[in-house]
């Protein structure tokens, strides 16, 4: 098993997100993570889709996606020629006596941001890469998280080498 993000090119159409949706519900193909958004061309969306498998599934995954009408462009995020990043805000009880040791790990060790501060919880926003996250997660776990919301994977290839114009 790998995992592969895939970055899409799709024209901006109502009903995209719902023809890949179906492709790989048709497929019987699990999707890691899904985001979209718009690109500097208002007649495109970026769909950055994480996906497992072994060769020849993720293979397949790219051939079946190449060809939906819609999709102009399919590149795959390496680690090493890509950034990709992924927001989470979690939700936790902090007391008087809880709190200085959270915006310690908050702010010293994974550079985040306190973003609400209310009496009894905090708000805090991490940005990173999965491990990254995980991370956090697993230091804040002698903590009650309260809610939790992470926006799934989004990235770019480095340089300009891959930078295409339609």
């Amino acid at each position: 098993m790998r995992r592969q993000v895939l970055s899409l090119i799709v024209e901006n159409n109502s009903g995209v997100v719902s023809h890949i949706s179906g492709l790989f519900s048709r497929r019987a193909f699990s999707m890691d993570s899904f985001t979209a958004g718009h690109t500097a061309d208002p007649r495109f969306t970026r769909v950055i889709i994480v996906v497992n498998g072994d060769e020849r599934e993720l293979d397949q995954i790219k051939k079946q996606l190449a060809k939906l009408e819609d999709v102009v462009d399919i590149t795959e995020l390496t680690p090493n020629e890509s950034v990709c990043r992924e927001l989470m805000l979690v939700k936790i009880k902090a007391d008087e006596q809880s709190r200085q040791p959270i915006i310690t790990a908050t702010l010293e060790i994974f550079h985040g941001h306190i973003r609400d501060a209310a009496p009894d919880s905090l708000i805090v926003e991490i940005t990173g890469d999965q491990g990254k996250l995980d991370a956090f997660l697993t230091i804040l776990s002698e903590y009650e998280i309260l809610e939790l919301a992470r926006t799934g994977l989004t990235g770019l290839t480095r340089g300009t080498k891959d930078v295409k114009n339609f």
